[in-house]
């Protein structure tokens, strides 16, 4: 595998670290920018190939693939001066960022694509959407879980909107939690029954004979619990504020 260059050592940069190292094949070398400097510290002494670069001009410098995932709103600062030579690949995974617009800062004809890498890519669990389809950015991710390459940006946004809902999930199995703890269940008891009971609904996901709409209805008996609470709490007027809500959020990342 390439040599590969991070410029912005967060959540995702350490998660696509950890992807890399997480079983005893061969691994790149991998080389950090000191954004995210007590990430990139810990990273390059866990992994004996990983090391800390001075400055981003240096991760571009000494890497085939250079992964840019600074914050959207941090891009100018860290990426003003960087000179990027054409033949590098860079693979970008700022939300609302299009390769456009990168290009434009960048001011370089490197072959750009864009990806959405989630957090279950540290453990080789989670399929990438990349943009445009490349075959070195696709083989990595396939590499780390899977890619899912789309043709266009269009198509692009709408995934990465999806990924908009993540927190929201955690955020209503919290409410669970808290209404159980409301009615004198003990907080432990019930947040370790909520998280017992949506990981079997993950294991059900894994599932790919049957369609999601089938394992809601192989999942709910006509009038229910199930059936009752989707019909009253997740009703067409909830559905439709969901829509509108990811509709806002695409039209904020086609900018």
């Amino acid at each position: 595998m390439k040599r590969i260059g991070i410029i912005g050592v967060g959540e995702i940069g350490q998660a696509i670290v950890d992807g890399l190292y997480c079983r005893d094949d061969d691994a790149p070398e991998v080389f950090l920018s000191p954004r995210g400097a007590r990430t990139a510290a810990y990273l390059s002494e866990r992994y004996e190939s990983v090391r800390v670069c001075p400055g981003n001009q240096a991760v571009v410098d000494r890497s085939e693939i250079v992964i840019i995932a600074v914050r959207r709103q941090d891009r100018h600062e860290a990426l003003a001066g960087l000179a990027v030579p054409d033949d590098k690949i860079v693979i970008n995974v700022m939300a609302g960022v299009g390769n456009d617009d990168l290009r434009r800062t960048l001011t370089t004809d490197a072959q750009l694509v864009r990806a959405i890498p989630l957090p279950a890519i540290r453990e080789r669990r989670s399929v990438t959407v990349t943009c445009p389809s490349h075959p070195v950015a696709d083989s990595l991710f396939e590499h780390l879980g899977g890619a899912l390459p789309v043709a266009d940006e269009t198509a692009f946004d709408v995934f990465s909107a999806l990924t908009g809902t993540l927190t929201t999930h955690y955020s209503y199995l919290a409410a669970l939690t808290s209404w159980a703890v409301g009615h004198g269940i003990a907080p432990d008891d019930a947040d370790g029954y909520v998280r017992s009971l949506f990981q079997e609904v993950g294991r059900a996901l894994g599932d790919d004979t049957r369609t999601l709409r089938q394992l809601a209805a192989d999942h709910e008996t006509p009038k229910g619990n199930n059936e009752r609470i989707r019909t009253t709490w997740f009703t067409p007027a909830n559905s439709e504020a969901l829509t509108r809500a990811l509709d806002d959020l695409v039209a904020d990342l086609a900018g």
